[in-house]
């Protein structure tokens, strides 16, 4: 279900005072707007996690969305589970974002429940896990509380249970980073973006999510412990990884 959302005009007229970006009523109504138009590659990724949560969840365990702003990944999720006894936990921290997710997922009926809860995902309990999803959600956190959250996770997923990490990444070679910010500016051009509206939207944002490398990526996934890992998705400096426990 792609729900119907308003044009994103947040960023459109110029601004005094650009204060952090906040996933506040304002947001929540045009978000789906501003992703299609801002992250590329943004649907095929939750085409995807609907097949690979397809492959790995098992019967009776749970399934987290953690950070689910509107419910896409538990919607893409939902539709795919063919196991008995499953449950999906989508979680969010924003009352406007959990208001209209419950709404989305209300739309819908299936024999998989799904409870949508308004809480800090790092203070979420997670057991019994075969699917745990962070979908552009990890980057929001402090670099401690990363490794603190994965952590978590990782104790909480049935072996052979799965994360599914999207993210926006950093790149070490400067020159390659620069070309990938570039194409990416370019990419909301085309989606029909001002200068003002990319350059205010980049301030915004800029002291609220602080991307790693995907080299960082990795070197927390070996540490914690998880088997295999690997990108399965990356368009410019968007992208997508596995971590298998």
């Amino acid at each position: 279900m792609n729900p119907k959302s308003n044009p994103d005009t947040i960023f459109s007229a110029p601004i005094d005072k650009i204060g952090d970006f906040t996933f506040d009523e304002r947001v929540a109504e045009v978000f789906p707007d501003m992703i299609q138009r801002s992250v590329p590659g943004y649907s095929n990724i939750i085409s995807a996690i609907g097949m690979l949560a397809e492959r790995f969840v098992k019967p009776h365990s749970s399934i987290y969305d953690l950070g689910c702003s509107l419910g896409a990944a538990t919607l893409s999720m939902r539709r795919h589970i063919k196991q008995e006894g499953c449950q999906i936990i989508a979680v969010d921290n924003s009352s406007a974002m959990v208001e209209r997710c419950k709404l989305h997922v209300n739309a819908y009926r299936s024999d998989t429940p799904v409870e949508v809860v308004e809480a800090d995902i790092r203070e979420i309990r997670i057991e019994n896990a075969s699917v745990v999803v962070l979908n552009f959600t990890l980057q929001f956190l402090s670099p401690e509380d990363r490794y603190l959250l994965l952590e978590k996770i990782y104790a909480g997923l049935r072996p052979g249970g799965i994360l599914i990490l999207s993210e926006k990444y950093v790149f070490e070679d400067q020159i390659s980073n620069e070309l990938l910010i570039d194409l990416h500016h370019d990419f909301k051009r085309a989606n029909g973006y001002s200068e003002l509206e990319i350059s205010q939207k980049r301030s915004a944002i800029e002291n609220v999510m602080r991307p790693d490398s995907k080299k960082e990526h990795k070197e927390r996934f070996e540490k914690i412990g998880f088997t295999s890992y690997d990108v399965w998705f990356q368009c410019f400096n968007f992208g997508s990884m596995f971590a298998i426990k």
